[in-house]
């Protein structure tokens, strides 16, 4: 599993570039992502593009340090003969909610179980980059690897926290929701899924 943990587009060569300018391009790429600067508005990619049929079924956040469980959700599974979601954007997005003492974990792991449709998948890769406001925080890119055809796969990524000063740790946890990621996910350097989420260290909604 390749792990880069670059935060400024500056710092790895890439030329900054903006969502209206990414819209243009007949496909977007991991370069491009990263040379965002801000949040996007809205998805760069629709539930279509996901011709590989990838499914995030349970996500897991574990402090690295303790063990501790932080977080956990499985998605259940749809009834036979279940109708599709009417909204199409449905489970792209998830919210957090998390105490104080989460933005003093330098730490954590974050175990993903998926599935892939009937093709095999060589190159799947995610970037993933958290902003507070318009200030970008840290960026993550992680390689999942082979996945087989009709395979259920479970991988755990690490994620180091960068050290964040007090003041932005208290305007953090006194404007809940402020701060937000952006997932990117790549099969052979072609974004085919984006989901969004926000995060509240507040310690409830």
């Amino acid at each position: 599993m390749k792990v880069q943990q670059g935060c400024n587009s500056s710092d790895m060569g890439v030329p900054v570039t903006t969502e209206e300018e990414l819209r243009r391009n007949p496909a977007i790429t991991p370069d491009d992502v990263l040379g965002l600067q801000k949040i996007t508005k809205n998805y760069l990619c629709s539930p279509e593009e996901n011709v590989h049929m990838i499914d995030f079924t349970r996500f897991k956040i574990r402090d690295m340090e303790t063990g501790t469980v932080l977080f956990e959700i499985t998605k259940p599974p749809t009834p036979a003969g279940g109708k599709k979601q009417c909204d199409p954007n449905a489970g792209r997005f998830v919210r957090y909610q998390f105490t104080p003492a989460f933005l003093q974990l330098r730490q954590v792991g974050a175990t993903v179980e998926f599935t892939v449709g009937d093709t095999p998948i060589n190159n799947f890769r995610m970037i993933e980059r958290h902003y507070f406001r318009d200030q970008l925080l840290k960026s993550f890119d992680f390689e999942f690897g082979f996945c087989m055809p009709s395979s259920k796969n479970t991988c755990e990524h690490i994620y180091e926290f960068p050290p964040l000063s007090e003041e932005i740790m208290r305007e953090m946890i006194l404007h809940p929701y402020e701060t937000q990621s952006d997932s990117f996910y790549f099969v052979d350097n072609k974004l085919v899924m984006h989901n969004k989420a926000d995060y509240s260290y507040s310690g409830g909604p």
